[in-house]
């Protein structure tokens, strides 16, 4: 059964199929002799692909690992850094380390903690990450000053970011000091650094942000830089909350309407 190259090196956890793709426009995928182009499809049990001169075997296909982490602050989420910073990949179990293909679904800043899901299925990272779908992710949030009433509700409509409108937020208050604030916050799209951008736009710059949900899935008794397989029924509830994202903005009155 052929299929694209990109979705192939994903099924066998040689990378996420957008870094499979990246790895192809780099030249790094040959087919049977031949560079790679973009669309390419290939039999891997007829068709002899490479990745970086290495040919991909029928026993290295590896069994597919799912695990949530509570990722410390410091830890960044990527495979490697060239700043040498600590990765998530460390605080998998050893043996998952190399040579099975995990990586972080999605991101979580350097500064920020919480969950984070690694995988090595690059199919269902695509679904949990690509922009027509999205996954409720909810955060614990700290941030400078005594947020404004009339500053929530704009974040809870939705806030212009660069160029569009953030989707509207769930937005729970639960603390307020003198010079601090605690929300809980829902989103359903993960933009770049998007609450910190928000808060800071608004006035009320982030002092720590934890994030501890994605979908169902809580890491309540994990401990900060504890590791853990996704069971079953946290496997099938992420796979089931997948839906298509339903634009807010159907107009230019509207953008207007929920513009800060």
């Amino acid at each position: 059964m052929t299929d694209r190259v990109q979705k192939i090196l994903a099924q066998w956890g040689i990378a996420s199929r957008r870094n499979a793709e990246k790895m192809i426009l780099a030249g790094r995928v040959t087919l049977n002799g031949n560079p790679v182009q973009l669309g390419d499809q290939a039999d891997p049990r007829e068709d002899q692909i490479c990745v970086d001169g290495k040919p991909l075997k029928s026993e290295q296909h590896p069994e597919k690992h799912y695990y949530i982490i509570n990722k410390p602050r410091g830890f960044v989420s990527t495979c490697s850094d060239p700043r040498d910073r600590r990765t998530a990949l460390e605080l998998l179990p050893p043996e998952l380390h190399q040579g099975h293909g995990m990586h972080p679904v999605g991101r979580l800043d350097a500064q920020s903690t919480g969950a984070l899901i690694l995988t090595n299925d690059g199919d269902f990272t695509l679904s949990l990450t690509h922009p027509r779908f999205h996954i409720r992710k909810t955060y614990r949030v700290w941030l400078q000053g005594r947020i404004s009433e009339k500053a929530l509700r704009q974040w809870r409509l939705g806030v212009m970011l660069g160029d569009r409108l953030t989707l509207p937020a769930e937005i729970t208050l639960k603390k307020v000091n003198q010079d601090k604030t605690c929300v809980d916050i829902m989103l359903t799209e993960g933009r770049n650094r998007q609450i910190r951008r928000v808060a800071e736009q608004l006035g009320y710059p982030v002092i720590s942000l934890h994030r501890s949900a994605i979908g169902s899935v809580r890491i309540d008794d994990l401990p900060r830089g504890g590791a853990r397989p996704l069971t079953e029924l946290e496997l099938n509830e992420l796979r089931q909350s997948i839906h298509p994202i339903t634009s807010f903005i159907k107009s230019p009155a509207s953008v207007r309407e929920y513009s800060v």
